[in-house]
Parts: structure tokens; C-alpha cells; sequence
């Protein structure tokens, strides 16, 4: 079923739009917050919450694009589950591997995912974005929007570890000169 028709089951407050949701986004959402979390059973939990939280939110929110509706709404609850753990991790997630990978590019190391949030280093990002090859802008993505580690994203994409690596660090460098430029470094 297309996201189209799944929006069009939350406007009727159909409860199949739930298991249509689970069953073309559980499996993503799960990796998500997986990463972000290092814990299955927190990342349920998540998972869950972002379900809920879409269930409230649609109508009168009319997504676009319902996965990365979706996704977001998962990366906000994991993130929130972190803030109450106060960042003590369970099991190892990605997150605080990926954010200390970018606080070179970030105006303030101690507070990195608050600057992340805010509207001009958002813009920012998407230009710079816009601007990258797509294979730089595909790795770049997996690792610090999804946050999988570069043995995932090299098992996803077919390219060696050592690539992805490569093209993580050069693509940091390159956002650090390109936020120098817009005055945000």
C-alpha cells in the first residue's frame, strides 16, 4: 500500500492504517532507533511512541512523504529517551558516536545536538546537501540521519568499509569548510 493510501486510512481513523504503517516502516523505524538507542526493547518503545504519536498527528497533518514523517517522529522519541537516560548509554548505540563524529562542524561541542536543531544550521545543511555527489550524500545520510555504522551502510551499499570511512571524513571536512563560509562555525 502507498503512503497516499495509508494517510487516507488515518483520515478515516481506520486502524489498518497502523499495521499498513508497521508493515512498510516497522523494519526502518526498528534500525533507527536501534542506533540511536543500543537497546531493543527501547527501541520498541520508541518505535511504539512515534506510532502513537502519528495516530494524534494525522488529521489534521497531511505528510507528504509518510516514512520520513515517520522516521523523524522516531528519531524525536529516541532522542527523548536519551534526555531522561541523560545520555547513559544501554548497549552501545550509535548516536553519541555519530554526534562526536561532527563536532568538529558544530559551533559548540558541548551542546551539539541543540545547535543541530536550530533553523539556520538546518538550512545550512541542506544546502550543503543539495550540493554533494550522490554517493557522498547517500553515506552521509545512513550514517548521521539513520545512524548506522559504516559496516552497515557498506553492507547496504556494496562499497568497502574503508570507502564509506573515507567518504565520511571527506565529507565532514568539506561541511566544516562549507559552515565556515555561512558564518556558522
Amino acid at each position: 500500500m502507498d503512503d497516499a493510501a495509508i494517510i487516507k486510512l488515518y483520515r478515516l481513523r481506520d486502524e489498518r492504517a497502523l499495521e499498513e504503517t508497521k508493515a512498510c516502516y516497522e523494519a526502518l523505524c526498528m534500525t533507527v532507533a536501534y542506533n540511536m538507542l543500543g537497546n531493543r526493547e527501547d527501541a520498541e518503545e520508541c518505535v511504539n511512541d512515534a506510532m502513537m504519536r502519528l495516530w494524534q498527528a494525522i488529521p489534521p497533518a497531511e505528510p507528504e512523504f509518510l516514512g520520513a514523517y515517520l522516521i523523524t517522529a522516531v528519531r524525536n522519541a529516541a532522542r527523548d529517551r536519551l534526555a531522561y537516560q541523560n545520555a547513559q548509554r544501554c548497549g552501545g548505540g550509535q548516536l553519541t558516536i555519530a554526534i562526536d563524529e561532527l563536532t568538529d562542524c558544530l559551533h559548540s561541542a558541548e551542546q551539539p545536538e541543540q545547535v543541530l536543531n536550530s533553523i539556520a544550521l538546518r538550512d545550512a545543511f541542506r544546502r550543503f546537501l543539495s550540493k554533494l555527489r550522490p554517493t557522498a550524500h547517500m553515506i552521509f545520510l545512513r550514517r548521521y540521519w539513520l545512524c548506522l555504522s559504516a559496516q552497515e551502510i557498506a553492507a547496504e551499499t556494496g562499497c568497502s568499509v574503508s570507502l564509506v570511512n573515507t567518504s565520511l571524513m571527506r565529507t565532514r571536512n568539506k561541511l566544516k569548510v562549507f559552515l565556515e563560509k555561512e558564518e556558522l562555525l
